[in-house]
């Protein structure tokens, strides 16, 4: 059967599953959008404001459903746009798949109309970029995409379509299998590798779990959960690993690294066995490389190989996907059930950290201001037995959202973790609303990050989405201030954010509904008249102005050199 590029391309989609895509229009993709139209009520398309929040939105929507986001822009500007995006994507391991239209074949490299190379661009933040110059290779272009994007190690790829591609015609061929001789990423894990880490765990006196972001990508978390609490092992975790393992355990520690809990950071320089999953180990979560975990063996199970002994010493290395080594080194733990020498040594271990928890809680000096943490705690009481997806921009409000909310299930945080993409968070929030709409959606943000992409307000209005919006507004650009009073003698260049709008009224001008809340006795009672409300809605909350993160580690400081209350 002759197809139009533009429809192989919407045939492709639905022979993938994709039922919705975030873009914006232009002249390069004018005919993809003319045969959307013609598919709405099987493919739907969300119309946002900015390409940049269109591959946001379609990475919430990913995250929270464990599917490849999907994104439509048209070429020059509108690809450029979409490259934060994209580069945030590709930081984090999200799935997703990026279209952007092309000038014409015989036109690139003429310097024509919106012409710019997005392939040579995004090379450095994608899992891979393809220019289809041939109409008959788009359907099987189309189909390894995917492939590439949800396999292995999760990531962005990007498809360029020039317009005469997409206007041409050749008969559709689906291919059924992707093969490509060279990528075969491994996904069993290595049977004597985790006998030797089983080996580690039974005679560890003081193990520690550390979840990353691919214990939520490979949909783990039941299955750690269920190994930590068999053998008794406590569980800290990455920023990106937040709710892999329930907030509310006695075995969780918190969050590790520049701003985690002290319970945390001290365990990992007291564990004698790391088990870490699904991480990289960032400059975030280690600190000081040379003091990191510098007691324990770590055993590193990943996807990646390219991850692997990058960053720290590894005793054990499983290079896997995650559920299935969790899976093989839980069926190689209870082939030994029989040896019980580690009980007594792991609940000494746990006594230990109840002292630490005890002796070191994440708290604040409460002084009759509406402090931010207390806004999070409070929307964490109120919401808690709602399960909400909860986004955050980048800066203050995002670590304040790590700590005083305690997240129990996987799929429920979003945050920019590896590249900090301020602008994210209500996006994302958009995103994850479309792909569960029956859920509470909270966007968590500081006044200067809420602007980088306000404008989706109005695509939130138009879909009905009901997002619920919380702006802990310290009229200042918090997370740069705070470095500036600490490093920098308080000279605060440049990060007083005097001169912004009144969001109640940008919320109503939108057609949201808006709230202000400079009272801390009415707090709880407006936080919940606006989540109960069916509508979106955007929620400032005046909040102390020079309240800072901590603990905090210093750059290039160990973990266990924090900066406390």
């Amino acid at each position: 059967m002759e197809l139009t590029g533009a429809q192989i391309l919407v045939e492709c989609l639905g022979r993938e599953g994709i039922d919705t895509i975030f873009g914006y229009p232009g002249g390069a993709v004018i005919d993809i959008y003319d045969e959307l139209s013609r598919h709405q009520n099987t493919l739907r398309h969300i119309l946002v404001r900015h390409e940049q929040a269109a591959v946001h939105a379609a990475d919430g929507y990913s995250r929270v459903s464990g599917k490849v986001g999907v994104c439509l822009v048209t070429s020059g500007p509108g690809a450029t746009n979409a490259v934060t995006g994209i580069a945030t994507a590709y930081s984090d391991s999200i799935p997703m798949v990026i279209l952007t239209g092309q000038v014409p074949t015989g036109m690139i490299g003429n310097d024509a109309f919106q012409e710019v190379d997005i392939i040579g661009i995004t090379r450095p933040c994608t899992k891979h970029s393809y220019l289809i110059k041939n109409i008959k290779e788009m359907a099987g272009i189309i189909r390894q995409a995917f492939y590439l994007a949800r396999t292995g190690r999760p990531g962005p790829v990007l498809v360029d379509l020039p317009k005469d591609i997409v206007i041409s015609k050749t008969d559709f061929i689906w291919p059924e299998e992707v093969r490509m001789r060279s990528y075969n990423p491994t996904y069993k894990p290595n049977l004597v590798q985790l006998r030797r880490a089983a080996d580690l765990i039974l005679k560890a006196r003081q193990p520690l779990i550390l979840a990353g972001g691919g214990v939520v990508a490979s949909n783990t978390a039941d299955l750690l959960s269920d190994l930590a609490m068999r053998y008794k092992i406590p569980v800290v975790s990455t920023l990106m690993g937040l709710g892999s393992f329930p907030g509310t355990h006695p075995l969780w520690c918190g969050m590790v690294g520049m701003h985690g809990s002290v319970v945390a950071n001290r365990v990992v320089n007291e564990a004698d066995v790391l088990v870490a999953v699904g991480t990289r180990f960032s400059d975030r979560v280690t600190g000081k490389i040379s003091a990191f975990a510098s007691r324990s063996s770590i055993i590193h199970i990943d996807v990646d190989p390219t991850s692997i002994r990058k960053n720290v010493n590894v005793a054990v290395p499983v290079v896997s996907d995650c559920r299935q080594a969790i899976i093989g080194l839980s069926d190689v733990l209870a082939a030994r059930a029989d040896e019980k020498d580690w009980e007594k040594a792991h609940d000494e271990w746990l006594s230990s950290i109840v002292h630490h928890k005890e002796a070191h809680p994440i708290t604040y000096v409460k002084n009759g201001e509406i402090k931010p943490q207390q806004v999070i705690e409070c929307l964490y009481e109120l919401t808690k037995n709602k399960y909400p997806v909860i986004t955050t921009e980048v800066g203050q409000h995002q670590m304040w959202a790590t700590q005083f909310f305690k997240y129990t299930k996987s799929r429920t945080f979003l945050s920019s973790g590896g590249l900090g993409t301020m602008g994210y968070g209500l996006p994302a929030a958009m995103g994850a609303q479309v792909a569960l709409p029956g859920r509470l959606v909270i966007g968590i943000a500081g006044d200067a990050s809420i602007q980088m992409n306000i404008q989706e307000l109005a695509t939130i209005v138009q879909n009905k989405l009901p997002v619920k919006i919380v702006i802990l507004n310290n009229r200042y650009l918090g997370m740069v201030r705070q470095w500036q009073e600490l490093f920098y003698k308080q000279n605060y260049m440049s990060t007083c954010m005097d001169g912004q709008p009144d969001f109640v009224k940008l919320a109503d001008a939108y057609g949201a509904e808006g709230y202000l809340i400079d009272d801390a006795s009415k707090l709880a009672d407006m936080l919940q008249t606006a989540l109960d409300s069916p509508n979106p809605a955007l929620i400032d909350v005046k909040v102390a102005r020079e309240e800072n993160v901590y603990p905090m580690v210093p750059a290039g400081a160990a973990l266990d050199e924090m900066l406390l209350v």
